[in-house]
């Protein structure tokens, strides 16, 4: 599943998330499910944090999230 976002595109399987940023940089970041946090509450933000990685990124609205949320099969904090 593909959520397209202001910032790029968020590309959701079951098992990992891939954030591709818009620009002429070309940032992707990836990331496997079990790293992955949810947080809503008006934040909108996907949260990672790994045994390498902590990054996290704001989305536009709660439909994003829900929908990512959906498909990763994770509950929204």
């Amino acid at each position: 599943m593909v959520v397209e976002f202001s910032g790029g595109k968020i590309i959701v399987t079951q098992f990992e998330l891939v954030v591709r940023l818009a620009g002429e940089h070309h940032v992707t970041m990836q990331a496997q499910t079990d790293a992955v946090s949810l947080l809503g509450r008006g934040a909108n933000v996907i949260a990672v944090n790994g045994a390498e990685s902590k990054w996290s990124i704001k989305l536009d609205n709660p439909e994003q999230l829900q929908a990512i949320a959906d498909q990763l099969c994770i509950a929204i904090q």
